[in-house]
């Protein structure tokens, strides 16, 4: 009877093994060939894969773009804790001890300028600039995309260029004579103080292009308005 027993069951499995088995989620297990092994198949990888090659590409150009944002972005904000510590630092020399440094002194505007001028794409990446929130709010994310793909063709790149051209001309001379500190006791490094408003340019356009390809793949459909890191 136990003999009986043993071989329904080895029976059944062997029935069963057979059958085409299907799962839930995101796969679905297949077994067209019982020599084969099954196979499993992605369900959610089909809209990836018939994405258009364009938006396949743009996605990661606005990926890269954005890492590197985000990466220098983080490294500059490091300079504002080194700018609070020179400022107290020539506070407490001139107030308390009597003691002037104009090398220091310029070094706070120097690190300034790096913030602020270096600074300017990863404002920009997490939407952090001012704007005249009247009625953006309320929009739909496409209206939102409109908005910000009009913004960045006809003011954000056309005042990036308009700057790096206007500059062009200013910073060379500076890098020409290598300009140095007027007062007895600066820095010497005026030119490359003037250069930081080159890489606001070419780092705010180059968000600018993300940010704009970004806006297209949601006018288009090819992405969803996601938060950003």
């Amino acid at each position: 009877m136990a003999s009986l027993n043993v071989f329904c069951l080895l029976h059944f499995f062997n029935q069963a093994s057979k059958m085409p088995l299907s799962g839930s989620g995101n796969g679905t297990l297949k077994n067209n060939d019982n020599n084969k092994q099954p196979s499993i198949e992605c369900v959610g990888c089909r809209g990836k894969d018939s994405m258009n090659p364009t938006w396949k590409l743009a996605r990661s150009v606005v990926a890269a773009i954005d890492q590197f944002t985000e990466h220098t972005g983080r490294l500059i904000s490091w300079l504002t804790l080194l700018l609070v510590f020179v400022v107290c630092t020539v506070v407490v020399l001139r107030y308390l001890l009597n003691i002037g440094s104009i090398a220091m002194q310029e070094s706070a505007m120097y690190l300034h300028a790096m913030v602020f001028l270096g600074a300017s794409a990863y404002t920009l990446k997490h939407n952090g600039h001012v704007r005249v929130d009247v009625f953006y709010r309320t929009m739909s994310p496409r209206k939102q995309a409109l908005v910000n793909s009009l913004g960045t063709v006809f003011l954000l790149l056309p005042v990036c260029l308009f700057i790096g051209v206007m500059s062009w001309d200013y910073i060379a001379r500076s890098w020409h004579i290598l300009e140095q500190s007027q007062d007895p006791g600066g820095l010497p490094f005026i030119y490359l103080l003037k250069s930081l408003l080159l890489v606001m340019v070419v780092t705010l356009l180059l968000q600018g292009v993300a940010e704009l390809m970004r806006s297209l793949m949601i006018l288009s459909g090819a992405s969803r308005q996601e938060g950003r890191s």
